[in-house]
């Protein structure tokens, strides 16, 4: 029975899996620019997303592993799970958890770089004339390389060397004893973590919090008014009417503008930037209909058609499911100022829950019927990973004020794919902590495990609480009974991440008060995005801010399941 229990909660990760990679595939091959495609990019794009999904998604089967081997109804530990077989199981999930972040660090820190320098390497004209090699290519992708191979030599050397916090006053408990780093590969790898999840925390505040206040929002707001092959057919009648408007006025004047008068000037002046208004429109409805793109690319658009009118009510599901993540952020944080244990000197860890968390409590619930809790779980991650990208598609990639990448579904850039790539990287790492930590903290340190809050009545014995409900509790970290420290067992990813915040103080306090500085944000962009609609700014009439006007325009004017249907056919509406 035990055996079938763990393969099934493998083969469900193993599935997940696979549903991630064509995830992270549709994700990048539907914002990548179809002229400008690299097979390195996008494959080294891919596999970062679905590394770094994998390893946010391994929680939920680290807690159903951990609480398979305690029967919450009785809270004693089943008969099967024997001291030497739950330590088999977290030592498994313990290398497979090490893999998986060193993979991400890696592929963020090297693989990526590498993928940058290579690309930008890359001289066309010298290459079809043979003036560039491979082996000159690549000597010039290792070379700008190495200062980042720098980068991750001196933060291990750091992290193996860096004393940790010792001094702890009070806590005499087994479990965060546990806690101290003693091995120095343990340590390094810890602070490089902590490291990557500090940078990751400030971009997690600036990107997630705004996308994750404007995704809701942006999909009960982008049904548009009319269809793409109507909006195709009504804006090439009026561009042959402007067209042709212009051809009369220099017709009167032999192609010189000056002798026109004041008031036919300024008319020519204007039909000018109105065809060329035109021009953009009719561009971006062709695009719209998939035109000149790949199969892939006009089954994509046809996909969105048919499911667009449901945006309006998975707007307002997913608007509800991230109020209620705001609230149990806001309850845990407000728990964790007042009742944690040793507040900043081991990083605002939270012993045990005080205050009603309705994710967390869910969570939980749910865990009992495996994979409920998987479910709702990695619908979770995803809406705050498809947050994560919003934020970055709206705020753009930055040097502070400077916008220097721009992601657009269709015309991102190889090399705003891959900085967009670290830049999510950092942003899950941190996401992994606020999850973890914040939004559902029992969930993911004990899940459903309970324990039998009563003596033993025979020595080496399990606590029977079978007549009286009443006695067994919820594992928790400052549980005293030794029947609790023997039947609950912590999982491996909060122990993990307890291990960051506890021998390095310092990125625990950095990590709980930007949670604070998330609900803020959170909370300032929805109330602008209610009562504001965004403009262009006049001062930047570059033609990818008239695009993006443009695209706005269309997709906020208005509903009509009509203009669906279609998008769905392909044919415009002749009564227009």
């Amino acid at each position: 029975m035990a055996l079938l229990q763990t393969s099934l909660i493998w083969i469900v990760y193993a599935v997940l899996i696979a549903i991630l990679l064509a995830v992270a595939s549709v994700f990048i091959y539907v914002y990548q620019t179809p002229r400008d495609r690299s097979p390195s990019v996008t494959l080294t794009c891919i596999i970062a997303i679905t590394s770094l999904l994998a390893t946010v998604l391994l929680l939920p089967v680290d807690v159903a592993l951990v609480s398979s081997t305690t029967s919450s109804r009785l809270g004693q530990r089943k008969d099967w799970a024997t001291q030497d077989t739950v330590d088999n199981i977290t030592f498994s999930l313990t290398i497979i958890y090490y893999l998986l972040y060193s993979l991400d660090a890696l592929l963020c820190l090297l693989v990526i770089p590498f993928t940058y320098f290579w690309y930008e390497e890359y001289d066309e004209v010298a290459s079809e004339t043979g003036e560039q090699s491979v082996g000159q290519r690549l000597w010039g992708a290792v070379k700008y390389t190495l200062s980042f191979v720098a980068i991750v030599v001196i933060l291990f050397l750091v992290g193996f060397f860096v004393p940790i916090s010792k001094d702890k006053k009070g806590l005499d408990l087994d479990y965060f004893k546990r806690l101290l780093t003693e091995n120095h590969g343990e340590r390094a790898l810890t602070f490089a973590l902590g490291l990557l999840m500090t940078l990751g925390i400030f971009l997690y505040v600036l990107y997630t919090s705004v996308g994750l206040a404007l995704f809701p929002i942006s999909l009960i707001k982008t049904a548009p008014s009319i269809s793409s092959p109507t909006l195709r057919a009504s804006t090439a009648q009026q561009l042959e009417a402007n067209q042709e408007r212009q051809r009369q006025l220099q017709g009167r004047c032999g192609g010189n503008p000056e002798l026109l008068s004041s008031k036919d000037r300024r008319e020519l002046d204007t039909l000018g930037r109105e065809e060329r208004t035109l021009i953009r429109r009719q561009r971006l409805a062709e695009e719209a209909q998939g035109e000149g793109r790949s199969w892939f690319m006009r089954a994509w658009f046809k996909i969105e058609a048919v499911f667009r009118p449901f945006k309006l009510l998975g707007g307002l599901l997913l608007l509800l499911v991230a109020f209620i993540t705001w609230v149990s952020m806001l309850l845990t944080t407000i728990d964790k100022a007042k009742n944690s244990i040793c507040k900043h000197q081991c990083g605002y860890i939270l012993g045990h829950i005080n205050i009603f968390n309705p994710v967390n409590w869910t969570l939980v619930q749910s865990a009992k019927v495996f994979p409920v809790d998987y479910a709702i779980f990695t619908v979770l991650v995803l809406l705050l990973f498809s947050s994560s990208v919003v934020g970055i598609a709206a705020v753009g990639i930055r040097f502070l004020w400077i916008r220097i990448f721009q992601i657009r579904k269709g015309h991102t850039s190889p090399q705003a794919l891959l900085m967009a790539t670290v830049m999510l990287i950092l942003m899950i790492l941190a996401l992994n902590y606020s999850i973890s930590m914040v939004v559902a903290p029992q969930y993911a340190t004990f899940g459903p495990q309970t324990f039998c809050d009563r003596a033993p009545t025979m020595p080496f014995g399990q606590p029977d609480c079978s007549d009286d409900k009443n006695l067994i509790k919820p594992c928790s970290e400052l549980a005293k009974n030794p029947a609790a420290q023997r039947v609950c067992t912590p999982s491996v990813a909060s122990t993990f991440l307890n291990r960051v915040t506890f021998n390095f103080p310092f990125f625990g306090a950095v990590f709980f008060w930007s949670q604070f500085v998330f609900l803020g944000v959170y909370l300032i962009v929805f109330i602008t995005s209610l009562f504001r609609s965004p403009k262009l700014d006049e001062r930047q009439l570059d033609e990818d801010a008239e695009e993006a006007e443009e695209e706005g325009l269309l997709a906020n004017t208005g509903r009509r399941f009509n203009a669906t249907w279609q998008d769905i056919t392909g044919r415009p509406d002749r009564s227009t």
